[in-house]
């Protein structure tokens, strides 16, 4: 663990130092509200971080111009854990290290499969059925796709899913996706609807499910 002085201070912090808990995913199936990034450190080592988005404002005030800064940032260990935070701060550096703390607090397991019919390789290199997501006026859907695709989508929905460890999808999305921060979030948000459902372990995931307001859309869209 990088932060050797990290002292828990939560229910869930307690039972990860002690040793209760040693994955990161039994840390998300207790439910406990997850509020110290350093758990994420912990069970995680691997995690990788990149910043998506820097904005600048300025303001004056009576003793001369301010600076601040905000910061998103996306962290994920490319095998299906995903975080997406915002952090603001008078100077550029700890406005990226609040964002980045404030993805690990963020953070979610997302499921992965092969949910293309034109596919059915049986490897979770895409997705298990489609997803949609919203952020703002931008609206994303992220649909399975087969080996080879590729991710079929913008440059930000990209690094999202590249740090998901989501290899293969075809996507869209409708709004101003310029707006950096509500792209990225969409596409979060998306993820997160690969967790919400509940799938029978003994379902066959190469078969397309479709969610959300396209649940009656046919699969030869897919």
């Amino acid at each position: 663990m990088s932060d050797e002085s990290w002292v828990p201070r939560t229910q869930l912090g307690k039972m990860v130092a002690s040793g209760e808990i040693k994955t990161m995913s039994e840390a998300l199936r207790t439910k406990l509200p997850l509020k110290e990034y350093q758990i994420v450190d912990y069970l995680l080592p691997e995690l990788k971080d990149e910043v998506i988005d820097i904005e600048r404002a300025q303001r004056m005030t009576d003793s001369g111009r301010r600076m601040n800064y905000s910061v998103t940032a996306v962290v994920g260990n490319e095998d299906g854990f995903i975080g997406v935070g915002r952090g603001k701060a008078k100077e550029a550096a700890p406005a990226i290290r609040k964002a980045i703390n404030n993805a690990k607090i963020n953070i979610l397991e997302i499921r992965r499969g092969c949910g293309s019919w034109e596919c059915g390789c049986g490897r979770a290199h895409s997705l298990p059925f489609m997803v949609i997501g919203k952020s703002g006026s931008v609206e994303v859907t992220i649909k399975p796709a087969p080996q080879g695709v590729g991710r079929a989508v913008g440059d930000i929905a990209k690094i999202v899913l590249r740090m998901a460890g989501i290899d293969d999808v075809w996507g869209f999305a409708n709004g101003h996706t310029k707006t950096t921060v509500n792209y990225a979030l969409a596409v979060f948000d998306a993820m997160r609807g690969t967790a919400k459902m509940k799938v029978n372990p003994a379902l066959n995931l190469t078969t397309p499910i479709y969610v959300g307001s396209v649940a009656n859309a046919s699969s030869d869209k897919n």
